[in-house]
C-alpha cells in the first residue's frame, strides 16, 4: 500500500501515521518528493485498512500496489527521483560518468580525471575492486585503488563512483566513494543489496547480465527496503545469442524502467558493445530513449589498459564525443 501525504503535511504528522501501521506490525519506508511525502506499506493490506487509512489526518490517498516491486514504483512515487551526489544531480540534468575500468596508478588517474572534467564529465568512476571471469586476471589494487580514485577526485572536484562486490568491503568503500556500483555480477547478491541498503550512500545499480526488467527492480527495491532511497539504475546490456558484440543494449528496457520506476537511469555504451566504436551511437540512442545519463570508460591508452581496452575511449575520443552529445544543450 502506498499513502500519500497532503502537501502541508509536517514530519511529525507523516511519523504519527508511521506509528500507527508500526503498531499493526507493517513495516513504513517515507520517500519525499518535490511537493508532497509518499509512506510506502509492507505487508498484508485487507479493505478495511485501506478504507480507514484513507480517514486519517494529512492523508491525501492510500493506494493498493498490486506490483511486487513497490517502493520503487511510480505509483509510490509518480514524479521522478532526483539522486544527489555531491553537486551532481541525477535525475534532474543529464549526467556523464566516466573513466577507466580499472585505477592503475596514480599519473592514469590524475590525468584521466583533468582530461574528462576539461571534456564535461561530471563525475570520475574507477574500479578498486574487479570481478573478473578469470581468477588470473587483474583483480584490482582494492584499498589503494580507492585512496587514487578519490585523490583524482578530490584534485578535480569530481564525485567518485566504484564498485563493491563484497558486503564486507561496504564500509571501507563508502569511506572513499560518493557511490558505491552494485556491478551486473551480483546484482541478486541479496546480501549485499541489504548491506548498501543499510548505507546512506548513494547507489548505481546495474542490470544483471541475464536478468529481466522485473529482477532489476526487484533488485532495487531490496535496497530501497532498508531505508536507502538514493538509487540510480543503470542498463549495461544483457548477453544475448549476438557474438559481435560484448553484450546487447537494451534500449527498450530504459523506457520501460523510467515508465515504471521513479529511479532515474543510465545508460554503459561502453560495456554494451565492447567496441568502443559502437560508443557514440549507442549513447545517442540512450539518451534518445529517455536516460539521465551515460557511463563511459576512459582511459590515457586503452591499448595498454589492464582491463576493458578495446571499449575505452581515450582522451582526444572522449572530447569529440562530448561536443557530439552537446549535452549542454539537451539532446
Amino acid at each position: 500500500m502506498i499513502i500519500v501525504m497532503k502537501p502541508e503535511a509536517s514530519s511529525v504528522e507523516i511519523k504519527e501515521v508511521c506509528s500507527k501501521l508500526e503498531t499493526l506490525s507493517f513495516s513504513c519506508h517515507v520517500i519525499h518528493g518535490v511537493n508532497q511525502s509518499v509512506i510506502g506499506v509492507v505487508g498484508t493490506i485487507t479493505d478495511e485498512l485501506l478504507e480507514q487509512a484513507q480517514l486519517w489526518p494529512k492523508v491525501e490517498k492510500a493506494i493498493r500496489v498490486g506490483k511486487p516491486y513497490k517502493l520503487v514504483s511510480r505509483e509510490c512515487q509518480p514524479e521522478g527521483s532526483v539522486v544527489k551526489v555531491g553537486s551532481v544531480s541525477i535525475g534532474k540534468e543529464k549526467v556523464v560518468i566516466a573513466g577507466p575500468c580499472a585505477v592503475e596508478t596514480e599519473d592514469q588517474m590524475l590525468k584521466t580525471a583533468e582530461a574528462v572534467k576539461k571534456a564535461g564529465a561530471n563525475m570520475l568512476r574507477g574500479g578498486a575492486f574487479k570481478p573478473r571471469t578469470s581468477p588470473y586476471a587483474f583483480q584490482g589494487l582494492k584499498t589503494k585503488g580507492l585512496e587514487l580514485l578519490s585523490e583524482a577526485g578530490r584534485a578535480y572536484g569530481l564525485p567518485v563512483v566504484t564498485e563493491v562486490v563484497d558486503p564486507r568491503d561496504v564500509e571501507i568503500v563508502a569511506q572513499y566513494a560518493d557511490m558505491l556500483q552494485i556491478g551486473a555480477r551480483n546484482m541478486q547478491n541479496f546480501s549485499l543489496l541489504k548491506e548498501v541498503g543499510l548505507t546512506r550512500k548513494p547507489i548505481l545499480l546495474k542490470r544483471g547480465l541475464s536478468s529481466t526488467i522485473q529482477e532489476w527492480l526487484m533488485a532495487a527495491e531490496y535496497i530501497l527496503a532498508e531505508g536507502n532511497s538514493q538509487v540510480v539504475l543503470c542498463e549495461r546490456g544483457i548477453r544475448t545469442f549476438e557474438p559481435w558484440t560484448r553484450n546487447t543494449l537494451d534500449i527498450s528496457a530504459i523506457a520501460l524502467a523510467k515508465e515504471t520506476s521513479h529511479l532515474p537511469v543510465l545508460a554503459d555504451p561502453s560495456h554494451a558493445s565492447g567496441k568502443r566504436s559502437l560508443v557514440e551511437p549507442l549513447a545517442k540512442a540512450a539518451l534518445a530513449a529517455g536516460a539521465d545519463g551515460l557511463i563511459i570508460e576512459v582511459h590515457p591508452n586503452p591499448d595498454g589498459a589492464l582491463s576493458d581496452g578495446p571499449q575505452s575511449l581515450n582522451f582526444e575520443e572522449f572530447e569529440r564525443l562530448m561536443a557530439r552529445l552537446n549535452l549542454g544543450e539537451g539532446v
